[in-house]
């Protein structure tokens, strides 16, 4: 298993395999065929970066086995999504603020995040599980109060597009196995959040064929699979990590805006 990162050093950016405090320098292209520089740093000395800069952060809406029960909702036959625009996105480490503008409650919502290696468009399963690079943690943070303040038009992209809401990362993990990982969110370092991957109505590989059918997925490209029960409100002085087994961990805090 590796975990690639992006990360600031000397400003300059630049990637590699994370191992414990140690990351191995990498160059070329991270979805084909990097080769070692040989050169290694320490993850003290750097400063990380979401691991990619997707073209797109596709965030998937009930698919969830658990909150569908509990919320009287059918099973998707295709997967319910919306895009966060790249100014959300937050890097491990980074502050979420809340909109000077909004006085309503902001969720955090921990999720299973797919990276996609290949260029990839109407592709079947086994060509699917192929153009996955790997998995990273997501927080897609959602300003609740946002999606139903017109009632003639629900603004999902508007509730889930603030400034730093799009917090994901440290690492990308690749060839881990996440069948059965547990995805958990712990608020102020107490549990929130803790459900398996096997919760999801739509599993990863079957997302990704899914969406190709739709929409052309490039390299780097995010798709947040969905959260499940636990999400809940912040208040700024908080912190939130989002747990993922064998990904990674998430770190971010909440502010008001402008207060780091």
């Amino acid at each position: 298993m590796s975990n690639w990162v992006r990360f600031d050093s000397n400003k300059e950016v630049g990637f590699g395999k994370m191992d414990g405090q140690e990351i191995e320098v990498f160059e070329g292209d991270m979805f084909a065929a990097p080769s070692s520089t040989g050169n290694k740093i320490n993850l003290s000395d750097i400063k990380l970066h979401t691991p990619c800069v997707p073209s797109k952060f596709i965030a998937l809406w009930n698919n969830s086995v658990s909150i569908a029960q509990k919320q009287n909702l059918s099973q998707p036959e295709y997967p319910l999504y919306f895009i966060k625009p790249q100014n959300t996105y937050l890097a491990s480490g980074g502050v979420i603020y809340k909109p000077n503008t909004y006085d309503g409650r902001v969720f955090f919502e921990a999720e299973i995040g797919i990276v996609i290696g290949k260029t990839c468009k109407e592709v079947n399963i086994k060509d699917a599980e192929n153009a996955i690079f790997g998995y990273t943690c997501v927080n897609d943070i959602t300003a609740t109060q946002v999606i139903d303040a017109d009632t003639s038009f629900p603004q999902w992209s508007r509730a889930k597009g603030f400034d730093t809401f799009g917090a994901f990362g440290p690492c990308i993990s690749t060839e881990c196995n996440i069948a059965d990982a547990s995805i958990r969110a712990e608020l102020n370092s107490r549990e929130r959040q803790n459900y398996s991957v096997s919760d999801l109505f739509l599993q990863p590989i079957e997302i990704v064929s899914l969406l190709s059918q739709s929409m052309t997925l490039y390299p780097g490209d995010l798709i947040a699979c969905g959260t499940g029960p636990g999400a809940l409100p912040m208040k700024p002085g908080s912190s939130i990590d989002i747990i993922i087994d064998g990904v990674g961990t998430l770190s971010n805090t909440y502010q008001e805006l402008g207060i780091g």
